[in-house]
């Protein structure tokens, strides 16, 4: 079980730069095609669509951060039941063991298929 079971290409600096840059346009692409600024009364309408566009980018990156802790969450579920521990959980968002058990408790029990049964693990449990 030790290890993380894949390599990275790239040092993490220029994945991160990379994701950085990955997210940044998809939340203004988004930002511009499913928000629609609002006027507000009383404002010049410089100051006005300036704040509106940077709200609207504020609110999708907040969007997306929520959909990345689902995908997360589900990725370490999935990661549990294909036979990883904590240890490697943990290693693979940068925590420790004990950061990956608190962060998600009761992920990795004893009931989690580590491997499938061999036929020697079928006639002893018989």
């Amino acid at each position: 079980m030790p290890g993380t079971h894949f390599a990275p290409r790239l040092p993490d600096e220029e994945l991160a730069a990379l994701a950085t840059d990955a997210v940044d346009d998809l939340a203004r692409r988004m930002a511009r095609r499913v928000l629609r600024p609002l006027a507000l009364p009383g404002t010049a309408d410089e100051d006005t669509q300036a704040r509106a566009e940077a709200l609207a980018y504020l609110h999708t990156l907040n969007l997306l951060q929520q959909a990345v802790e689902r995908l997360e969450n589900l990725a370490a579920e999935q990661a549990a039941a294909a036979g990883a521990g904590y240890p490697q959980i943990g290693r693979a968002c940068n925590i420790s063991r004990q950061g990956a058990r608190r962060r998600w408790p009761g992920l990795v029990t004893s009931d989690t298929p580590h491997r499938p049964p061999r036929r020697t693990d079928r006639t002893r449990s018989q």
